[in-house]
This record gives structure tokens, sequence and C-alpha cells, in this order.
């Protein structure tokens, strides 16, 4: 447990050593980060203290109160307690780090794995999810590429999902998630099983990853496939080639060739960004002789059992008897627990203060 009143007496020494206007340029700047820092931190205990004495003296009045005043103190209480809990979450991600890239944009890549038609049906049915979950956190999402199949599914969709804290909340999904249900096609009621691979990109600046324009093989094409009037009309589509790495990419969601450039950039960037990322933890995995390669993203996340109605998450053992309502996009009780999950592994990484 943290010592808030030694903390704060550091505060105050570093403060008072602030005033002296002999201290060393780079000693005051870092002094300076250090004491933002812990003022954040004070203030945000100071708020959990005020209230937690608040909801105990609500607590107090509406236990000898009755009828609609004991409501209405009740409703104060919970009002309190849903502010405790997010003025605590806040002090959790100053004093155990979260990812720095959680407030980003995120670009959702979705691929039909094992499975066929079925699989890439069920790509269809993991967007629609995404995106209503998107619409009910006020994002905005567009398709950035797809590969759509004559029975409506996809091979393959890349969207563009942008809105505050996406990443944090989405990237929990890249993975393998694994259907077992009825396939449409299926006329016998068999069950069938398949997959689905899904991966969460945050988006890149464009200062963290340089890349070299004689790399790219730039070439534009006429747009296909669903798109209204324009399509087939003007070579407005774009395939980037990243030669060094061998990526491609393609947009032709817009109608102008430059927006499908930028749009078309960006993906590769944080394609590189997330493969180089992936290549260092593989050798930091190597170093503590476990598994190397792709980690999560080559193990099963996630089973949707729609015979049951039943969806479990396997990396902290939930299972909700309410997969139609999670197929409409009501997330929530699947994401928190690994929100949960990602502060007890960022705690045992110590504290940041």
């Amino acid at each position: 447990m943290l010592d808030w009143l030694k903390i704060q007496e550091e505060y105050d020494q570093i403060v008072s050593k602030l005033s002296d206007p002999g201290l060393d340029t780079r000693v005051r700047a870092d002094l300076q980060r250090k004491t933002t820092f812990m003022a954040d931190v004070l203030q945000l205990h100071n708020q959990i203290v005020e209230l937690e004495k608040s909801i105990q003296e609500l607590t107090d009045q509406r236990d000898k109160e009755t009828g609609e005043l004991k409501e209405l103190y009740h409703e104060e209480i919970l009002e309190a307690q849903v502010n405790l809990k997010s003025v605590t979450s806040e002090l959790e991600d100053l004093l155990y780090p979260a990812d720095e890239r959680n407030k980003r944009a995120a670009f959702v890549e979705i691929r039909a794995g094992a499975g066929g038609q079925e699989a890439a049906l069920f790509v269809s049915d993991l967007f629609k999810m995404y995106n209503n979950y998107a619409l009910s956190k006020g994002w905005e999402v567009s398709i950035v590429e797809a590969h759509q199949t004559d029975l409506g599914g996809y091979k393959e969709l890349v969207a563009y999902v942008k809105g505050k804290n996406v990443y944090k909340f989405l990237k929990f999904e890249s993975g393998v998630h694994r259907v077992q249900r009825v396939p449409k096609t299926e006329t016998a009621g068999r069950i069938h099983t398949s997959t689905v691979t899904v991966a969460v990109m945050p988006e890149v600046d464009d200062v963290e990853i340089s890349i070299n324009p004689s790399d790219l093989r730039i070439d534009t094409y006429r747009s296909s496939g669903a798109g209204g009037q324009h399509v087939n009309t003007t070579d407005s589509a774009i395939r980037i080639t990243h030669i060094p790495s061998g990526l491609v990419v393609t947009c032709q969601e817009e109608r102008s060739q430059g927006k499908n450039k930028v749009k078309a950039m960006k993906v590769l960037q944080a394609r590189l960004f997330e493969q180089e990322k992936e290549k260092q933890e593989a050798e930091m995995s190597a170093q503590r002789k476990q598994q190397v390669g792709t980690g999560d993203r080559a193990e099963k996340i996630r089973t949707y059992n729609f015979p049951q109605n039943r969806i479990t998450d396997h990396r902290v053992d939930v299972t909700l008897k309410k997969l139609d309502l999670v197929m409409e996009g009501d997330l929530d009780d699947l994401l928190n627990p690994l929100l949960e999950w990602d502060m007890v592994k960022r705690r045992s990484q110590g504290l940041n203060i």
C-alpha cells in the first residue's frame, strides 16, 4: 500500500528545490516532470478520499431516512460510486502505466480462416458486431479494404475506427475467433467449426515509422465491386507494395485517388509498425525462453457457440449465455474483464512512482 503522507512530503521537498535559482537546467526539467506527475497522482488520490467520505456520509443519511428521501440518497450514492470508479481507474493508469497507444484510432483487420464460405460469412458478422459497438461508443467506422464473396461474406475486411480510446478497448480482439454453428449452406443441420483471425493495429504517426519512398511501388487501377456509380469509371483504386517487406496494401473505398492513397499509406504504416513490434516481442520471449512467434494471435482467444447461445473468452475464462446480444455489439461484459486482466498484468510490472 502506498504511503500517501510520504508521497506528499516528497512532493513538497521537490517543489522547495525548484525554488533554487541556481539549479542545473537538466535537473530542473527532470524535477518539473516529476512534480507534474506527482501533483496529478496526489490530486486524484485526494478526489478518491473525498468521494469515499461523501459515499459514507450519504450512506449514513440514507439509513436514517425512509420513502422518497431514502431513494434520493441512494441515487446520489450510486452516482458517487460511478465517479469513484472512474477516478480510481484514472489513478491506476498513472501508477501502473497503460499502453501509451490506448487513445489512438485503430485499423481492424478481419480475415477468414478455416471453414471456407462459413468463415467468410462470420467475417461479415464480426464486422457488424464491431460496427455496432463502435456506434454505441460514438466512434466513426469506415471500410478501407474489402474482398467480398458471392454469398455476402468477406475473405478479408479492413476497417478504420476513429474515436476516443479505440485501441484501448479493441486491442483485446486480436487473435483467433472460433465459431460453432450450422452454416446456411448445410442441409443436414450439422454444426460446423470455423475460424476467423482478427488483428487490431493502432494508427501510427508519420514520425514513428519512416518509409523510404524508393521502397514503394504504387499502382493505380479501376475500382470493382459495390460502391456506386463511380465504380469502373476511373482509376481511383490504389495498390501500394512495400518492396523490402513484401507487404501489399490496397484501398478502393474512396472516389478520390488521393484519399485512397492516404488511407493505404496509413494501413501500411500500421502494419509495418506492428510487424516491428511483434519482432521485438518475439526476441524478448526468446530471451525469457518462452514461446516465440505471434503470441496471442496464433491462439484461440474466443469461441462463439450459436446452438447454445454461448460465448467464451478463454483468456479470462468468462462464459456468457447471451451470444445473440454480443453479436449485436453488446461487448462490455466481455471487454471489462479483459481490462481488469490487463490491469493485473500492469500491476505485476510495478509502480510508476
